[in-house]
């Protein structure tokens, strides 16, 4: 194996989740930061919750929202 071309390790690296979970990993950055974790995941929490970035869901929910009144015109 060649020598030096390794990053670091850090057996005492921070992970902190967005939710403010914390965890204890190894990993070659000193802390890593992340949006969702196993704690506030819907998968693992059995709670069905959306991660709305940017407003994708609002917009996406407005779109529906004027579909169903140019239908419910179209028919009227």
């Amino acid at each position: 194996m060649k020598k030096d071309i390794h990053g670091e390790y850090f057996d005492d690296a921070v992970m902190t989740c967005a939710c403010g979970a914390k965890y204890t990993v190894g990993s070659t950055q000193k802390e890593i930061n992340v949006e969702i974790c196993s704690a506030c995941h819907p998968f693992y929490t059995g709670q069905d919750k959306v991660l709305d970035t940017a407003g994708r869901v609002d917009r996406f929910k407005k779109k529906v929202a004027a579909t169903a009144v140019k239908k419910a015109a179209k028919k009227a």
